[in-house]
């Protein structure tokens, strides 16, 4: 009996930690895209940088 418990705690425990990868890896991929928005923006306003 507590080693069936044991594994089902076991189980839930990489299925919420293979959850949270997904979702830590799409606010990385959101994070990504700002950060390409606002180097686009940065080089559009024409001030002072690499020519």
């Amino acid at each position: 009996m507590k080693r069936m418990i044991c594994m089902l705690m076991l189980s839930a425990f990489f299925a919420g930690s293979l959850a949270a990868c997904n979702t830590v890896k799409g606010a990385g991929q959101d994070v990504q895209k700002v950060g390409g928005k606002m180097e686009d923006a940065a080089d559009n306003t024409g001030g002072t940088g690499t020519k």
